[in-house]
């Protein structure tokens, strides 16, 4: 069985995504993080994000992992734990731009689909249901208004200690949203097939619900 979550940032997807795949007992996919762990390497190496051919070689090189710690998916590079890197605002925008670069794409979604063999999998991203997982059993697109977007994003930040003013958080989010929706390779759209959830006023919790509510109706789930 397969699921996916995708939306823009600040949504809420990562959340309910991870509360999901454990009330499941499912493999938790995130996406987003891999795309992010590529723009850190990108960067660390000085690899231009344009250069398609030297972005399929680092991505072939790539020892991507992710290693379950506690109630947390870790993100490592090798035996580097690098999920905390991979959260900055400027990993955010790197990793819309290169993953908008075809060879880049194309070696993600090959990896994404093999993590996903044999497996009842939770996948979020972007382009989960729309282009990686076409055929998937059940798909949602989770949305929310800009306003509670921005605010989370903030809180979150803040939450991880950084000093950032909200209308900069704005600015940003506002930026990654053009780029992801405006690329021409698996650009931010909802599958014609997804369930669109806005989360503007729901928890993490109602969101779950929601979706749960929507898979048991479809006779794929029962608690």
């Amino acid at each position: 069985m397969i699921v996916t979550l995708d939306g823009p940032a600040g949504s809420g997807k990562s959340t309910a995504s991870k509360l999901l795949a454990e009330r499941l007992r499912c493999l938790y996919l995130d996406t987003g993080a891999m795309y992010r762990a590529v723009a850190l390497q990108v960067k660390r190496q000085g690899v231009e994000p344009k250069d398609g051919e030297k972005l399929k070689e680092l991505c072939r090189n790539l020892d991507l992992r992710f290693k379950e710690m506690g109630r947390e998916m870790k993100v490592f590079i090798g035996e580097e734990d690098v999920s905390s890197a991979i959260r900055s605002p400027e990993m955010d925008l790197l990793s819309s731009r290169i993953s908008a670069i075809q060879e880049v794409r194309e070696a993600m979604t090959r990896l994404q689909r093999k993590i996903a063999v044999d497996k009842n999998v939770v996948a979020e991203g972007r382009d989960m249901g729309s282009v990686v997982f076409p055929g998937a059993e059940f798909k949602f697109f989770v949305t929310a208004s800009p306003e509670a977007r921005v605010e989370r994003r903030y809180k979150e930040r803040i939450k991880r200690g950084e000093t950032v003013l909200r209308e900069d958080v704005e600015k940003e989010l506002l930026r990654r949203d053009a780029q992801d929706k405006a690329r021409s390779i698996a650009p931010l759209i909802p599958a014609p097939d997804a369930e669109i959830i806005d989360t503007t006023f729901l928890d993490p919790a109602g969101v779950v619900g929601t979706i749960l509510e929507a898979m048991k109706a479809k006779g794929g789930w029962s608690p």
